[in-house]
């Protein structure tokens, strides 16, 4: 953590007015899950992190709108689809700061750099689904087998994101027709994730496409709980695609260092921990102990789709076609 003590000192020997040491925090990611690591970094720094939780979408949307007025210091997305559509909004980070991290989980221009990952995948009934029966492509959804039992949180983040990749990998028209399909096949509207979970879990659906993290937290409570989750057996299916959530500095803001002070503890090996025992998501830092043995990172490296993380940027525009879709 050289980069964070150097920082650290910057801090300590700068203008020794308090609000020096402040940042203001635009977070896309939910305050349950990282609180605990926004009072560790407070707890070891001395920096403030005022918080600003919402939607990820919801608040690139915020971003643009305030412009060079914003005042955020850094903004914390679930997903490269909305980090993509506020980058050019973004300074760039020292290579010093983000080389730990491999090139593909960052912006090609260091405006932005992931701080995890997590794997797309399909969660389903073990009461009222059969293995045989679980589709093998994404695209398998539009089933009309599928009619009034697909869990759909529309409003969600990673649920955008990785409509986007889909069009960058296979087109506007493929994918136009594949939201369509799933409109016609009545999904149950759910809320977040946790709520497509639960949905599954109490019957009133019986399979949906979420992250890999959310069912371990219903396992932990209840290791009887009818909610498992696999990817899909087809190997490079958009379905099983690798996300990431990720953080930029905002280049109006006046408290640089401490914000990337800030992304340095969030790449630190004790963060990197935290995002995977406690959250249940995937390391960025290679080297990072794993210690479950469910879906792991190298079977989602292995079955997800060849994309650029930088192309999926154009939230505004999937957004249009999720809304021509019926689904928001």
């Amino acid at each position: 953590m050289r980069f964070l003590r150097h920082a650290i000192f910057a801090i300590a020997t700068a203008a020794a007015s308090p609000a020096l040491a402040d940042l203001t925090l635009y977070s896309g990611r939910g305050e349950p899950l990282v609180a605990p690591i926004i009072a560790a970094f407070t707890a070891q720094t001395g920096i403030t992190v005022n918080v600003r939780y919402a939607g990820t979408a919801e608040l690139a949307v915020l971003l643009q709108e305030e412009g060079t007025a914003s005042p955020a210091d850094l903004y914390w997305a679930q997903d490269a689809a909305a980090l993509g559509a506020v980058v050019e909004l973004f300074a760039p980070l020292p290579e010093a700061l983000v080389a730990p991290v491999p090139a593909a989980y960052r912006d090609s221009q260091n405006r932005w750099v992931a701080t995890s990952g997590r794997g797309r995948v399909l969660a389903y009934s073990t009461q009222r689904v059969a293995q045989e029966d679980l589709p093998a492509s994404l695209f398998n959804l539009t089933d009309p087998k599928w009619k009034g039992r697909i869990a759909l949180p529309a409003t969600n983040g990673s649920f955008h994101a990785h409509v986007t990749a889909m069009r960058v990998i296979h087109g506007d028209e493929t994918t136009r027709d594949w939201l369509e399909g799933i409109a016609a096949n009545a999904p149950v509207a759910v809320r977040n994730n946790t709520a497509l979970i639960q949905a599954i879990g109490d019957g009133e659906a019986d399979i949906g496409l979420t992250n890999n993290y959310y069912l371990s937290r219903f396992l932990q409570r209840d290791t009887d709980f009818p909610v498992s989750q696999t990817l899909f057996s087809t190997d490079g299916d958009i379905g099983n695609l690798l996300l990431v959530a990720g953080m930029g500095v905002l280049a109006t803001s006046p408290r640089q260092t401490e914000a990337q002070a800030f992304i340095e503890f969030l790449l630190s090996p004790a963060a990197q921990q935290y995002f995977t025992g406690e959250v249940a998501e995937f390391p960025i830092i290679p080297g990072t102990i794993v210690t479950r043995t469910d879906i792991n990172l190298d079977d989602v490296i292995r079955a997800a789709p060849d994309v650029d993380l930088n192309t999926i940027g154009d939230l505004e525009g999937t957004l249009d076609m999720i809304r021509a879709a019926g689904l928001l």
